[in-house]
């Protein structure tokens, strides 16, 4: 059992991993802005919590920090205004963690800070591991200012882990929140050509991932949070359709969207085939490997 504070508890990862961190017994203190609202996202769990609502709150240093904090990536079009919010978001946000925990008398037994795939960039051949080097687009440039803000922490009296994680399928909510309607009512298809690459991770894995570091079973270090079979948007949109029993035949073309969403496109559009090498060396199992048999686990 351990003292853990959470930046991000209340978001789409945070919705499956504190019931598991409060399953095991672990004292969680979570950073939000709306303790309230909060509470009622947690429901009988909230009264096993403690809600905080600036990082300052903290006076002593928690044994365990997991930083998921970072607002949607693809919520809205990449303005400039929209790209200076996401750096706060993620960047500023963890700075603010990392000065204020090494203003304490103590540190952190365990940091786990999470990134993103976007770390790598575009990518239409090759398989992906820890060891590439980031890309030069926002969405890189954005991961790697976000995982150096945390570096500081990495100490002899502090393990560090970086996750840097795909694309999230769980239920409900998330990109399949998103995608269930279009769907479910014939209107889904390929983006584009479909031959961009996505890697994605069932939510149960990557809970199981986080608390795998936690408990240590993982070695400090940088982990792709992601599933080990990569799929293009051809294949996941036909595995989607299937398990949905809805027809797929509706392709959405490049370059309207392009000029609708302009750079955010490149999520939807670009990819890179993300394997997790560094878990997998290390004998970390994944419930759920392959993208048909999660979508039939989500959607059963």
């Amino acid at each position: 059992m351990a003292e853990i504070f959470i930046t991000g508890g209340t978001g789409f990862v945070g919705d499956a991993l504190v019931p598991a961190l409060c399953r095991r017994g672990h004292q969680l203190t979570l950073l939000t802005r709306d303790p309230e609202k909060a509470k009622k996202r947690h429901g009988s769990l909230a009264s096993e919590m403690q809600y905080v609502t600036e990082i300052e709150s903290l006076t002593q240093a928690p044994e365990v920090v997991i930083n998921l904090a970072g607002l949607g990536i693809a919520d809205a079009r990449w303005t400039d205004a929209r790209k200076r919010v996401l750096r706060s978001s993620r960047v500023t946000l963890t700075e603010q963690l990392v000065t204020h925990l090494k203003s304490l008398p103590t540190q952190p037994r365990l940091v786990v800070s999470g990134s993103a795939i976007g770390y790598y960039g575009p990518r239409k051949e090759g398989v992906v591991t820890e060891s590439d080097s980031a890309g030069w687009d926002f969405s890189a440039r954005l991961c790697s200012d976000w995982e150096a803000a945390v570096m500081p922490l990495e100490s002899a009296e502090t393990a560090l882990y970086r996750l840097r994680i795909g694309v999230v399928l769980g239920r409900p909510g998330g990109f399949l929140g998103r995608l269930e309607l279009p769907f479910r009512l014939g209107l889904g298809g390929p983006l584009g050509h479909g031959q961009q690459l996505l890697s994605w991770i069932h939510r149960d894995d990557l809970v199981e991932m986080i608390l795998s570091c936690i408990e240590g079973q993982l070695t400090p270090g940088v982990y792709n949070a992601t599933a080990p079979h990569p799929v293009s948007n051809a294949e996941f949109t036909k595995a989607f359709g299937r398990v949905l029993h809805r027809p797929t035949i509706f392709r959405v073309p490049e370059k309207p969207m392009r000029l609708v969403l302009g750079e955010l496109a490149s999520l939807l559009f670009e990819g890179q085939a993300v394997v997790p090498e560094a878990a997998m060396a290390q004998g970390f199992t994944f419930r759920h490997p392959d993208l048909d048999a999660a979508l039939t686990d989500l959607f059963s």
